[in-house]
């Protein structure tokens, strides 16, 4: 008996030993294991990179706390854990917060209010259920990262229009590597990609483009470009050229400054319409002529690989806008009014550019023809829904069209592409041609591009802020002042930018999947009471069994 004692003191000895062992060993390793079918806890090998070369302390403040709905619990929960991991992956580099924004008295929170949304934090307004009924809370679903005295935001709550608030969770969860990997990439970054907006063909001008510009300005230097004066040492510093709906056509020469831009790998976004198309023209008159434009562009972009069309899009998926329905008493009767030639093109590929992404708003667009070329690879990002119908130009359009019911069996149709990515080794739009007057020489072009890429949209609106004709005061990308809402536009161009800039693949994080696995309603309403059973009953069932059981099993045993 006292041999078999120390036997297994010897054993315990033994175990606790290796056990002080493997903890010292485990303090020179790290690893984890994810055991998901999605790999939902798993940090990326981008990630994973751009985390082991920080060369600074970081700091990621979260302002998410505070007493929140179930649903922005979870996300909070679920940012947290991602920034445990990436804490542990970052040498001990990154630090993270979770503070309550609107603490204090009234005051206290409206400053703190105004000084989150100078700092570039979209506020949400949610609405809680208490005693009392519904209130309106205002949120920062937001964060802001600091390294080295610079700061950049990070929205973390993706919300669609249309989707269930379990799906919009779940986008919002799914996001979160893409939207805090990518702001650490622009925070850390030592110089910030230029982007230029090309002017001098009456493009939408500075206010128009005001907060495209302020949105992209905290990750990259913006700036316009004028390409009758730019030289090509200036072209050379270009990451990305936008086009932003020119309405006067280019020369020669400033398209053989594009083409050398996109020769060169410089990326190109043209966001154009080809038809004479406004809405201000038809409140003045009523009915306007929708006619061509003559850009100049048509050879550039079939070259390419695009070809936009002249024609208009009607869409039954479209914004409202105000219109004149009569008078009564002297005052006119205004009444929200569906306008089909404002399509809502609500993205339905699965591409990073557009994955998840709310409706984009736009104004009389166009359909898209691409062309089939060796060597590129396109995808259409915006299309039209399957309730549309074209209209050739030229043609008489009027606001009357907004006062009639639109028959939908007129406007049963194929989706019409009105967004192309392209990509690859584009040809020169200048091969075997003479350099054009204007073109300084030893500039010559080679007949293919390096790898690049371009984005086609058949609308320059969608990079148009509303402006108030009150004061002047420009209102948010893709905020559609009439009917309240915000439209998905701003998210588009910031990942237009962060595609077309980065070298990393960033971008790719967008396809990260978390499969929402919800509970059947219908079944849970129907078979409430077999489950609550199962769960309440059955366990008490089973725990009387075995102490009865037992405890006849013990009697037996020692009563003989």
């Amino acid at each position: 008996m006292v041999n078999r004692r120390k036997k297994d003191l010897g054993y315990l000895a033994v175990f606790i030993l290796a056990l002080i062992l493997l903890n010292f060993l485990s303090s020179f390793f790290f690893t984890r294991f994810d055991f998901t079918f999605e790999k939902r806890y798993t940090l990326s090998n981008i990630t994973r990179n751009e985390l082991d070369h920080l060369g600074d302390d970081i700091l990621v403040t979260v302002y998410l706390e505070g007493d929140f709905p179930a649903a922005f619990k979870r996300l909070r929960n679920s940012t947290r854990e991602l920034l445990s991991d990436y804490k542990s992956y970052s040498n001990g580099r990154l630090r993270f917060d979770f503070v309550n924004p609107l603490t204090g008295n009234e005051q206290e929170q409206q400053s703190a209010y105004q000084d989150l949304i100078a700092k570039g934090l979209e506020p949400t307004n949610l609405s809680v259920k208490t005693e009392d009924g519904l209130t309106q809370k205002i949120i920062f679903p937001s964060a802001l990262i600091t390294y080295q005295g610079r700061q950049m935001p990070v929205s973390l709550f993706q919300n669609r229009e249309g989707l269930p608030p379990e799906q919009v969770l779940n986008n919002s969860i799914q996001n979160l590597e893409y939207a805090f990997t990518s702001a650490i990439k622009k925070v850390t970054s030592g110089g910030k990609p230029r982007i230029g907006f090309t002017e001098g063909h009456n493009e939408l001008n500075d206010l128009q483009l005001a907060d495209a510009m302020n949105t992209l300005q905290s990750g990259y230097e913006v700036g316009r470009v004028d390409l009758r004066s730019i030289t090509f040492e200036g072209l050379s510093k270009l990451k990305v050229l936008i086009v932003p709906k020119p309405d006067k056509e280019f020369s020669e020469a400033e398209k053989y400054k594009i083409d050398y831009l996109l020769m060169n790998g410089c990326r190109v976004f043209f966001a154009l319409d080809n038809v004479n198309a406004e809405l201000d023209s038809l409140r003045g008159a009523g009915s306007q002529l929708a006619f061509p434009k003559k850009l100049n562009l048509d050879d550039m972009l079939f070259k390419y690989g695009v070809r936009i069309n002249y024609d208009l899009i009607a869409d039954m998926s479209c914004s409202q806008i105000p219109l004149n329905v009569g008078n009564v008493g002297g005052q006119a009767q205004m009444q929200m009014v569906p306008w089909l030639f404002y399509p809502i093109f609500v993205p339905v590929s699965k591409h990073p550019l557009v994955k998840n992404l709310d409706g984009i708003r736009s104004e009389f667009a166009s359909t898209i023809d691409t062309i089939a070329l060796k060597g590129l690879r396109k995808t259409v990002i915006l299309a039209s829904s399957p309730f549309n119908r074209t209209l050739k130009t030229p043609n008489v359009i009027s606001l009357q069209m907004a006062a009639e019911e639109p028959d939908p069996r007129a406007f049963r149709s194929q989706p019409k592409p009105v967004g192309v990515l392209l990509e690859g080794s584009f040809s020169s739009n200048f091969v075997n041609r003479p350099v054009p007057e204007g073109i300084e020489a030893g500039h010559s072009l080679p007949e293919k591009s390096k790898p690049t890429k371009i984005v086609v949209v058949s609308d320059g609106d969608i990079l148009k802020n509303q402006v108030s004709s009150q004061d002047g005061s420009h209102f948010p990308l893709g905020y559609d002042r009439y009917s309240q809402k915000q439209y998905g536009n701003k998210n588009f161009l910031l990942n237009i930018a962060d595609f077309l800039t980065d070298e990393s693949g960033i971008i790719e994080l967008r396809n990260k999947e978390i499969k929402v696995r919800l509970l059947d309603r219908a079944k849970i309403k129907s078979e409430k009471t077999f489950w609550q059973v199962i769960n309440i009953v059955l366990p008490i069932v089973l725990l009387l069994i075995f102490a009865i059981g037992g405890q006849y099993y013990r009697k037996r045993k020692y009563a003989s």
